[in-house]
Formats: structure tokens, sequence, C-alpha cells
């Protein structure tokens, strides 16, 4: 078979452990690093020792991130391919196998990479979506607020349309101050 990168390497990724395989023309290593800062960063000096160009990676989850970031400074051109794509070959069994196996098919170009976005689009996303979670935590908070007060019979929200907007507030604070007097709350 034809030899498309000449200097690779393949990752079995996993939440406690990365198993790395280079394959190069001179020689052919497996190592197994943790998944700490310091260990990642010792595989990829590992890598880039080796005069790695490409890496493709096999993970699950989102244990693929800090490598590829940590790579991905390092100007590597990296791939993190579908296991399942991968796994479709029968009798291996070990985390060794597998990450030569993805080396192996990475030197031959066999593997075909997941869509990952820049790393601007990438920090965009995960602040949106945390900005997301934390509006719909800010409403479900509302939410909960609106049931107690409804439940101890208080219709704040026939008189404000906002039960936490500047009127909504000087109610509740009224409230909490012991003021029931309709016409002051007024």
């Amino acid at each position: 078979m034809e030899v498309v990168h000449e200097r690779c390497c393949g990752l079995d990724v996993h939440k406690k452990k990365v198993v790395a395989c280079v394959i190069t023309p001179e020689v052919k290593e497996i190592r197994t690093f943790s998944t700490m800062t310091d260990e990642l960063q010792a595989m990829c000096q590992w890598i880039l020792q080796h005069g790695c160009t490409h890496v493709a990676m096999e993970s699950t989850g989102v244990y693929w991130k800090p490598i590829y970031n940590l790579l991905e400074d390092h100007g590597l051109e990296i791939l993190v391919v579908n296991a399942q794509h991968i796994k479709q070959v029968p009798g291996r069994k070990t985390d060794v196998k597998d990450a030569e196996w993805i080396a192996q098919l990475l030197q031959h170009g066999l593997l075909k990479g997941s869509y990952i976005p820049s790393r601007e689009q990438r920090e965009l996303r995960e602040l949106i979506r945390y900005r997301k979670s934390l509006i719909r935590e800010r409403a479900n908070e509302v939410n909960r607020l609106q049931k107690v007060l409804e439940g101890a019979n208080i219709k704040l929200a026939s008189v404000a349309s906002d039960i936490l907007g500047v009127s909504g507030r000087a109610i509740l604070e009224e409230l909490i101050a012991g003021h029931t007097d309709e016409q002051a709350l007024a």
C-alpha cells in the first residue's frame, strides 16, 4: 500500500489515558500517557521529536478536546475520527493495537476526520452554550418564585408584568419588610 504520510501518530484517547503510536521510516514506537496536562504536553513533545506531521485520534465524548487544543498549537494536521468507522475491523482488542491501527490507517491516508471548527468558533460556541444555560436557569428560578408566590396566594403577576422588574422587586421588598397594605404596595 502507498504511504501517504511518512511521519504520523495514532492516538487512542480515553478518560484517564492516551495510547500513542508513532510510525516513521526509522521507528514504530508506542507509549501510554495520562490525561493530566503535564503528561499531554510531554506527549506533544514526544510526537514532535519524531517529526510527525499528522496525528489521528479516536475518541468518544469530550476527551479529545484538550489533546486537540495542545496539538493544534504546534501546527500539526489533526484528524478526530469516528470510533465506529475504525471499530469495524475484527481482532483488535487492546488500546495498543487500536493506536497502532489508527497510525497505520493514517499513514496510508485511509482516515476521514470529523469536522472540527476553528478554535475561535469552538470558543464562541462554548460561550453561547454557557449563556444559553444561564438564561434557562434564570427562567427556571423566576418560574419557581412565581409558583411559590402563587402558592402563598400572592398574585404579583396580576399586577406586575415582570415579577423581577423594578415594580415587582419593589413590591417583593415591601412584602419581605412586612408591609401588606394593598394601597401602599400599589
